[in-house]
């Protein structure tokens, strides 16, 4: 195989699986916690539609990224007060938010932007690509790392902080206990409640910078739908990581190869074909991962 080849799926896959990573960082410490949140996909797609509005008529990177953090940000309240706070049933709240921020994109796209389907414009800014010096100039290893954007060094540089905060401090032992035992966490005065909503929060704000990295990043454009299931594939993510921020980043990447590797047979391969892998390696991976637990529990 051409070594440029090779690099090209590399970084392809880096890419990938930036927005897969951030969500499954967000899936990850509400599962830490005891909260099971599904409207990922709602908290990517929102971000997505709001990062490109703001784009469209601000011209700023900067306040794009804000803006789908907050947008996020926004969602991650709705669900943390409905699901935490009034115990609402999360599949119930989950898949309602998620059919709901589809919805709602398609028909805002059409009453601001004034389009059907997707919105792209010559005056989209799209987020800032980085070469690094030196490293740009290495074969093979240039062409891994060429053009990716500070988003994607963001997500991994993000798992590392939350693998410190959750794992090495004081106030992550105590984020910890309240998804080990919310009474005992209860009784030694830790505020559960607060913890849970705070963290169902941040994972609205982790899913904003992955919509972002969605919508800004590899493309720049919006199209209805066009999280087309990741934030599905990041709690498959987070699950096979045991919800552990580190191993996040090695499942993510194992889907980014997986939507790296259709993208690159189809000109071999049915366009149709290509595009189902991402979500059959889901199957097959969560399949195994699962039979694996299952074994080492018996």
């Amino acid at each position: 195989m051409d070594m440029n080849y090779l690099a090209s799926i590399i970084n392809s896959t880096l890419r990938s699986a930036t927005p897969v990573l951030f969500a499954a960082l967000g899936s990850g410490i509400c599962s830490k916690v005891g909260v099971f949140n599904i409207a990922l996909e709602g908290q990517m797609l929102i971000a997505s539609f709001v990062a490109i509005v703001v784009n469209y008529f601000f011209h700023s990177v900067i306040l794009s990224i804000l803006a789908g953090m907050l947008a996020g940000s926004i969602i991650g309240t709705i669900v943390a007060f409905l699901q935490v706070k009034y115990k609402a049933a999360d599949m119930v709240i989950g898949t309602s938010i998620n059919l709901l921020v589809g919805g709602l994109t398609a028909i805002f796209l059409y009453i601001i932007l004034g389009v059907k389907g997707s919105f792209s414009s010559p005056e989209l800014i799209s987020l800032t690509k980085i070469n690094l010096p030196i490293i740009k100039d290495i074969p093979f290893v240039g062409r891994v790392f060429e053009n990716l954007t500070i988003l994607d060094y963001l997500s991994y540089f993000t798992a590392f902080l939350i693998y410190v905060f959750l794992y090495k401090t004081v106030r992550g032992f105590r984020t910890l206990s309240v998804g080990i035992n919310i009474n005992a966490a209860n009784s030694l005065g830790i505020n559960s409640l607060r913890t849970q909503m705070i963290t169902v929060i941040i994972s609205g704000a982790l899913c904003g910078l992955g919509g972002v990295a969605l919508s800004l990043g590899q493309v720049t454009l919006f199209t209805e739908n066009m999280t087309a299931g990741r934030g599905f594939i990041a709690m498959a993510a987070a699950s096979m990581a045991r919800n552990h921020p580190i191993f996040c980043i090695i499942s993510s990447l194992f889907f980014g190869a997986c939507q790296a590797f259709g993208v690159a047979i189809q000109n071999v391969v049915p366009s149709q074909l290509t595009m189902a892998i991402p979500y059959t390696a889901t199957i097959i991976a969560l399949a195994i991962f699962g039979n694996r637990m299952r074994k080492k529990a018996k």
